[in-house]
């Protein structure tokens, strides 16, 4: 370590600022390096810079420190840092002789707080599953031509953009309803919550709930208890739509539907218009086939139905004569006049008929089929 020099000035000793600043530096080089934990705040990143420079601040009394890391090693961590992040900063003190400006020089750099919260998030999971919040058979299909959508969202042009864009394009006929709301930070869960049920006191009758993509700490508030209480509790069937394709805040585990973008929440929600009239036209034309075949078989019923009255009154006629010939061949099989024919003949004594054996000598007439003669009895 190099020695730092100084001067007798008046019996006093006195360092040139330059010595000064080399004695601070080695004296701050000894120190070990340590964690530091603070708000991100004034991130600067350019391409033609060989770091990245930031600022720690304490949230509680607003001091500050400036910090900084070499740009590759930064971009390699991956962790899409943005103002207001908080972090853990492993680094060494250092101080640039220079300008006798005093930073931390990070050598690593964590989230604050992400396995606690990702600790919680689970907790909070499992027993909102064992409620049933979560359950399939608690999902209700969305209706297939909705009269009135409603969309929550904050005032980010994006979201709002790819999801009004997407309806328009699919059906444009679909009317939307907008209740724009604070989709981060402290008042975004009331707020959220007040939009949902301003949109169902309008009367929509289907829902969508969308954010923008951000980090792990942005959409932690679509992981509220209450906002997921409130999406599994909507009256209405709902599509949330938080983030992008990998971010699944719970709520989305409690909505009946869930999309990976705004976009695609737009897609769900309505039908396409040209696929529908092309249904309406195979609809429609299977009905005229049909009632074409109804009318066919009516005619074919009523042909048959002509055709039978038609030959109704000779065929009841030919049932009556039919009737009549068995009737008159059974009177004709009991008349006197038959029994004659098969070889009897009737017997009289003056006007009555003999039953008896008459006394010797007795007239009688006697009737037979070809004629009649008289006799005497002997």
């Amino acid at each position: 370590m190099a020695k730092v020099e100084s001067t007798e000035v008046d019996g006093r000793k006195v360092f040139s600022v330059r010595s000064f600043n080399d004695g601070i530096a080695q004296w701050l080089g000894k120190l070990p390096s340590v964690w530091v934990e603070g708000e991100l705040t004034e991130l600067k990143r350019q391409q033609r810079w060989t770091s990245v420079f930031f600022t720690l601040k304490d949230p509680d009394t607003g001091a500050t420190v400036g910090a900084q890391m070499g740009r590759s090693q930064f971009d390699a961590l991956e962790l899409d840092l943005v103002d207001g992040d908080r972090v853990y900063v492993q680094g060494r003190p250092s101080f640039f002789k220079e300008r006798g400006t005093f930073s931390l020089r990070a050598l690593k750099i964590e989230r604050a707080g992400l396995g606690a919260h990702l600790a919680a998030l689970e907790r909070l999971r499992v027993k909102l599953a064992a409620e049933g919040l979560f359950a399939e058979e608690r999902k209700r299909p969305l209706p297939r031509i909705p009269k009135l959508i409603g969309l929550v969202t904050g005032n980010d042009a994006a979201a709002k953009r790819d999801v009004l864009t997407a309806i328009q394009t699919r059906f444009p006929p679909a009317q939307v309803l907008i209740a724009e709301a604070y989709v981060q930070g402290p008042r975004a869960v009331p707020d959220v919550i007040a939009a949902m049920a301003a949109l169902v006191d309008r009367g929509v009758d289907v829902m969508i709930v969308a954010r923008g993509g951000g980090s792990f700490e942005d959409l932690l508030a679509f992981s509220d208890e209450k906002i997921v209480r409130a999406v599994a509790e909507c009256p209405v069937p709902i599509i949330t739509a938080i983030g992008h394709e990998q971010d699944t805040p719970l709520c989305d585990l409690a909505a009946d539907v869930r999309a990976s973008t705004p976009s695609v929440a737009g897609r769900l929600v309505v039908p396409d218009l040209n696929e529908l009239r092309a249904w309406l036209d195979r609809a429609h034309s299977g009905l005229e086939r049909g009632a074409r075949r109804m009318v066919e078989r009516q005619a074919l019923r009523s042909d048959e139905l002509r055709r039978r009255l038609a030959a109704a009154p000779a065929l009841a006629v030919e049932r009556r004569r039919a009737r009549l010939n068995a009737t008159h061949g059974r009177l004709a099989a009991l008349s006197p006049r038959a029994t004659l024919e098969r070889g009897y003949a009737i017997v009289r004594a003056g006007d009555s008929l003999v039953r008896d054996v008459p006394g010797g000598g007795t007239e009688v007439g006697v009737e037979i089929a070809a004629g009649s003669f008289s006799a005497v009895v002997s």
